[in-house]
């Protein structure tokens, strides 16, 4: 997040993590434990959380010299479709996060790049953009219904698993078509 951002973050937003009951000095803790909903295009192409699901939040704050460090679980539902087959897959994921978010004006805030370390914003943490990352990372990028997926027939389009084991597409091109005659067994 940008070192002077002009938006404001609203505390009543469920990423959104005040600071104000956790005390500004080294090794002071609060936990978090709540359920927010999922944040919109939260995933990949083929796979992700859907929108407003309810993921389940288990974090740590804890104040540090240059701010507080917020690690913890995220867990929710991710719902797809399976890259080889294009089969429902309705999963669960967990994830770990970890992010310090520095204090306004500290050291770390001054002598960091934009993007290498979270900011506050007075109190406030905006804590989506770190789990997003954390989420979206952990997601796969062609997902499979199961690992020995066969997929689908090029030819006709069915799923592998329901064709018979001899299933094939053998076409004789039109101009072969008389050698193939020679090939027959007579009755």
């Amino acid at each position: 997040m940008p070192k002077n951002s002009p938006t404001s973050l609203d505390p009543r937003s469920p990423l959104v993590l005040d600071t104000r009951e956790l005390p500004r000095r080294p090794g002071a803790l609060r936990t978090v434990e709540r359920v927010v909903p999922a944040p919109s295009d939260l995933g990949v192409e083929l796979i992700g959380v859907p929108e407003g699901a309810d993921l389940d939040l288990d974090l740590r704050m804890e104040s540090v010299s240059e701010g507080v460090l917020v690690s913890g679980t995220v867990s929710g539902p991710i719902r797809g479709e399976c890259g080889r087959c294009l089969r429902e897959i309705n999963e669960s994921v967990t994830v770990t996060i970890q992010e310090l978010y520095a204090y306004e004006n500290s050291t770390t805030d001054a002598t960091t790049e934009e993007d290498e370390v979270g900011r506050m914003q007075g109190d406030l943490i905006d804590l989506e953009p770190a789990l997003r990352d954390a989420v979206v990372l952990a997601l796969p990028n062609n997902p499979l219904c199961r690992q020995d997926c066969p997929g689908l027939c090029p030819e006709c389009g069915v799923h592998r698993d329901d064709l018979p084991a001899d299933h094939s597409h053998q076409q004789i091109d039109p101009r072969w078509a008389g050698l193939s005659q020679l090939t027959r067994t007579e009755e």
